[in-house]
């Protein structure tokens, strides 16, 4: 197991062990804890599917909340490029919505997103391997951006499992991971002391912190809980 964080320079993807592992709250604690550093820390949710429509267009929650959580505050058509409204898998919601995803539009969002910070903090769909489009793999995205990962581990039956495959995933498919997040989603979760140990052990990035189990989280509150993979 490694015990030093690898240097994230000004980029980070943020992926998951499965939907409703907590990647959102760890993204925007990720967020206030590198504005805690004195850095601009801008979010993105390249896609997301589950959206409501107001005045200005489709909105996704967990998107307003990585731009609530960010500083500066950046344009939503760039850090949420394909907003679609049917909470489904995001090939199926694009499909719907008779909206194509592709890469270029999500690099020309982030280098925007990258010109007016010092970092920014990406965040996927699902687990790491739920797919973006029948050709589009969030890996592509991955490689395409350059960016390290970060796991958010769902502290819950069947995380060891969850979380060891989705770590051989992300090497398997050539991409960095340089850290976890215990996320506890699960606040009747037996042994969770010894599974994070287990976790820990068998894991081969290091460990981030963990974020408690709160019915309405605080990730401003929540980012002191976490160890930046600076």
């Amino acid at each position: 197991m490694q015990t030093r964080c690898p240097t994230v320079t000004d980029r980070l993807y943020v992926t998951g062990t499965d939907t409703g592992a907590g990647k959102t709250v760890a993204s925007c604690a990720l967020l206030h804890a590198f504005r805690a550093r004195g850095l601009r820390a801008v979010g993105m949710k390249p896609v997301a599917s589950g959206c409501t429509r107001g005045d200005e267009g489709w909105r996704n929650e967990d998107a307003l909340a990585l731009q609530a959580a960010s500083d500066p505050r950046p344009a939503y058509d760039d850090l949420n490029p394909f907003a679609m409204p049917e909470p489904l898998a995001p090939e199926l919601a694009a499909r719907a919505a008779g909206v194509e995803i592709a890469l270029p539009p999500l690099q020309a969002a982030f280098a925007r997103l990258r010109a007016q910070s010092d970092i920014v903090v990406v965040e996927g769909v699902g687990g790491w391997a739920a797919p973006l489009t029948a050709t589009l793999d969030q890996r592509d995205l991955v490689q395409a951006l350059r960016l390290p990962v970060v796991l958010v581990v769902g502290m819950r039956l069947g995380c060891l499992n969850h979380a060891r495959l989705s770590a051989a995933a992300i090497a398997a498919d050539g991409c960095d991971l340089v850290g976890w997040i215990a996320s506890e989603v699960d606040p009747d979760m037996a042994c969770r002391e010894e599974n994070l140990q287990l976790l820990a052990a068998r894991l081969p990035a290091p460990f981030l912190g963990r974020l408690p189990y709160a019915p309405d989280p605080q990730p401003v509150r929540l980012a002191a809980q976490l160890t930046l993979p600076l």
